[in-house]
């Protein structure tokens, strides 16, 4: 569902994402709660790192909306008892691993009028990538497309 005003509620709109349409992903940095040494089985959030030297931040609000800002990956942080929160580079963890080195032809979003943006496509030459928020953590999933051509957002 598209709205004139998608912001978040509670943490804004974010960046728009078609600003990233014709930059190359260099690199793909993922967080992920480990505990009793063992990482989850999904990114906490994932940062893309592309040729224009930007740093964009995917991740599941606290009110199930999907944040998309320009924010640097940090280190990590112990939790105690709880685990702790480990920064690494993305290799075959998500479906963004294959996209390293291609450029992003398009993107779509999706909204909802009580938490604003709450999914993020991204197409590649070789396949599209859906970031979305579900029940509050987020899902990094590869998307079956037929073939053809992308229409960037406008």
């Amino acid at each position: 569902m598209e709205l004139l005003n998608p912001a978040c509620p509670l943490h804004g709109p974010g960046i728009d994402p078609s600003s990233l349409v014709g930059s190359r992903l260099i690199e793909v940095l993922a967080s992920w709660h480990t505990y009793d040494g063992r990482p989850g089985d999904a990114p906490v959030e994932v940062w893309l790192i592309d040729d224009r030297g930007r740093s964009t931040n995917i991740a599941s609000g606290t009110d199930w909306c999907l944040m998309v800002d320009s924010s640097r990956p940090d280190d990590g942080v112990g939790m105690g008892d709880w685990g702790r929160i480990d920064v690494l580079p993305v290799r075959d963890e998500t479906p963004l691993a294959p996209h390293l080195g291609e450029v992003l032809l398009g993107v779509r979003q999706e909204w909802e009028p009580a938490t604003g943006r709450v999914a993020l496509e991204l197409d590649f030459p070789s396949g599209s990538v859906r970031c979305e928020s579900w029940s509050g953590d987020l899902r990094v999933l590869a998307v079956d497309r037929p073939a053809g051509p992308v229409t960037p957002m406008p």
